[in-house]
């Protein structure tokens, strides 16, 4: 049986549950909100002052859900996002809305970024927002539409759609005044520039080496980075030579700056790839049209590498 509606609880307070229900933190809703950690905290306080429950559990550094909590949040969080929804069809922008595509900095940079020029070409009327950051993001919750991500397929979202898988092969600058390396010998005249990340052991050196049975050689030098995207730039400014990830940095390839010295390889773990994920089943149709834009360039791209 429904209460009147006279006695409902006021949207802020309900809105306030909810942010911090979807954040578990009252310092990240606050900001989501725009109000003081005390205000939020004051919005808790009234609503279960109202239901006469509690609605968390608050420890030293971290709140959870009570039983009452979560009940009301599995029905609370739909309804204001249904809320949220309605509200973003009815309201008249001031502007025009960017199409958000958020992904690793790596990949902005190196991929998306030196294609995005083609796409403003195509489409002027439609704003691109591209949102770079190296952790996993609430799409939903960070209102990003588009994100571009690199995993294995049991890692994929619900829903993605593959770019491309990975293919490696030694990149260099040609100021190196290196085209091939055909043997071991050549690599110990060169620095070799390594990404120094133990979770992707196809993209460090001692795999490519040892596959070329090249296991003993001795470079001229490492220089190790903790980011992809900084082994490349040290590759353009002709400091070494990187094991290049090459349908990412195909825009490098395509206009010269770095030459391919050896056949290309997929990793040893290849069943990673390159991943679409559009945040809501129905996008918009600015969004569809960079989710399609987005899909084209990879499969051109794929397509001039083979």
């Amino acid at each position: 049986m429904s209460i009147p509606l006279s006695r409902l609880p006021s949207l802020d307070l309900v809105r306030g549950f909810v942010a911090v229900g979807r954040r578990m933190s009252i310092t990240i809703a606050a900001d989501d909100l725009c109000l003081t950690q005390s205000a939020v905290s004051r919005q808790i306080h009234g609503l279960e002052e109202i239901l006469g429950v509690k609605l968390f559990l608050r420890g030293h550094r971290s709140i959870s859900f009570t039983v009452e909590g979560e009940h009301l949040f599995r029905s609370a969080d739909g309804a204001v996002q249904q809320l949220q929804d309605v509200f973003a069809s009815l309201i008249i922008p001031r502007g025009r809305r960017p199409v958000t595509v958020t992904s690793s900095v790596g990949v902005a940079g190196l991929w998306l970024l030196p294609q995005l020029g083609e796409f403003q070409t195509q489409w002027p009327g439609i704003d691109v927002r591209l949102a770079a950051t190296n952790r996993i993001v609430d799409m939903k919750a960070e209102g990003m539409d588009l994100a571009l991500r690199y995993c294995a397929p049991a890692k994929a979202p619900a829903g993605a759609i593959r770019l491309f898988g990975e293919t490696i092969a030694p990149v260099a600058h040609p100021s190196l005044g290196i085209t091939k390396l055909k043997s071991a010998e050549a690599i110990s005249k060169h620095v070799l520039l390594e990404y120094d990340d133990p979770r992707g052991p196809w993209l460090q050196w001692n795999e490519w080496l040892d596959s070329e049975g090249w296991g003993r050689v001795k470079p001229k030098g490492i220089i190790r980075f903790n980011r992809y995207d900084l082994v490349i730039h040290a590759a353009l400014a002709g400091q070494g030579i990187a094991l290049g990830r090459l349908k990412l940095i195909e825009p490098l390839l395509a206009d010269g700056r770095l030459i391919s010295l050896a056949p290309s390889q997929k990793h040893s773990g290849s069943d990673y790839a390159y991943w679409l994920v559009v945040a809501d089943p129905q996008p918009r149709e600015e969004v569809k049209m960079v989710a399609d834009w987005i899909q084209e360039v990879a499969c051109r791209m794929s397509a001039a590498l083979e």
